[in-house]
Order: C-alpha cells, then sequence, then structure tokens
C-alpha cells in the first residue's frame, strides 16, 4: 500500500491535506454537487474530520474507499476529489468516483482527472477491470464515461435509496486490453 500522487498536464491527483478545507467544503456543502453522488451535503466540521480521515489513507487496501484530492497545478487548490477503490473479493478490479466543484466545471477537469487515473490503474497498478456506477439522471457523467469509451454494464432500476428516494443507476466498466485501444494524456507522470 503506498500513497499516490499523479500529474497531467494541469492536474495532480494526491491525498486530500488540511489546507483543503476551504476549497473542499464550498462544494461539498452545494447541494447541486451532491445530488448524484453517494453522500450528503457537508458541514465545515464534517468537511475536516472527512479530509482528517482520508489525508493519510494509503492505495491498495482491497474494499476500502480511498478519497483523494484533485489539484489545479497552476494554483495548488483543489477543484475536486476523486475515490478509488480495489474490490474487495479481486483487487486487480477498480471502482471510482469522481466530483468536480461547481465552480471548475466544465473546463475538462473531470476527463482529465478520470483520464490520468486510469492510466495509474491500468498501466501502473496493473489492474484488469475498472468500474463506475452512475446516476441515471446525471448526463454529465454518462457523457464523460461513453466518451472515454466505457461499456454501459448494467442498468439498475432504483436500487439505491438517497435523498428520500429511489434512484436508478448504470453500470459503466473497462478491460486494460480495452484501454490501450482508447485515448492517452498527453504529459502524464506518476510519483
Amino acid at each position: 500500500m503506498e500513497k499516490i500522487n499523479i500529474f497531467s498536464k494541469r492536474l495532480k491527483v494526491r491525498n486530500l491535506k488540511s489546507t483543503d478545507l476551504e476549497d473542499f467544503y464550498i462544494y461539498r456543502s452545494n447541494p447541486e454537487i451532491t445530488k448524484y453522488q453517494g453522500f450528503d451535503v457537508m458541514n465545515r466540521e464534517e468537511s475536516k474530520d472527512f479530509i482528517y480521515g482520508q489525508k493519510d489513507k494509503l492505495f491498495g487496501k482491497p474494499g476500502e474507499w480511498v478519497q483523494y484530492g484533485i489539484e489545479n497545478r497552476s494554483s495548488n487548490r483543489i477543484v475536486g476529489d476523486c475515490a478509488i477503490k480495489l474490490d474487495k473479493n479481486d483487487g486487480r478490479i477498480a471502482e471510482i468516483g469522481i466530483t468536480i466543484s461547481h465552480l471548475y466545471q466544465k473546463k475538462g477537469y473531470a476527463k482529465e482527472a478520470f483520464t490520468a487515473i486510469i492510466e495509474f490503474l491500468f498501466n501502473v497498478m496493473n489492474i484488469h477491470r475498472i468500474v463506475e456506477t452512475v446516476d441515471v439522471e446525471n448526463e454529465a457523467s454518462i457523457q464523460l464515461m461513453e466518451s472515454m469509451g466505457f461499456r454501459k454494464e448494467g442498468h439498475f432500476i432504483e436500487n439505491i435509496y438517497f435523498n428520500n428516494k429511489w434512484g436508478s443507476e448504470y453500470m459503466y466498466a473497462m478491460l486494460q486490453r480495452e484501454w490501450k485501444k482508447t485515448i492517452k494524456l498527453d504529459n502524464l507522470f506518476i510519483k
């Protein structure tokens, strides 16, 4: 298990830090951001506790989500966060979740971060399969998955109860060998 740093042209995916609190709180307290996510809005204290609980977590423990900050390399401020979890029964399968702040959406950050994370998981960690679960109403995430060549493998009807209602989700997936045939991110390097 290890800490990770994944760099792309504009972004760095790294462990959350205490200094991320203000930026993290701004978007994690916004109901529009949590609308399609598996978490509720957070107050400042919950945000602080969440960061504290995640900042020293190491990548690689099957069945455990690890949350990372997505940092803009020019401003050194987070523009969002992502989570990676290895399957508890098979550590060669990973699930990813990504959240971009409402202040930074429509700038290509989700695709850039997602691409860098996928590249890391497939080519550095030798993951066999990556899955992503997306709310059926989250058109931006659906478009992202499909633009990156992810295959829609399932449609779960009212499988999750969140925000006082039943919701439905799509399951997307990609295999390592399929990724090698798709897009690559320029200037990617990992430390």
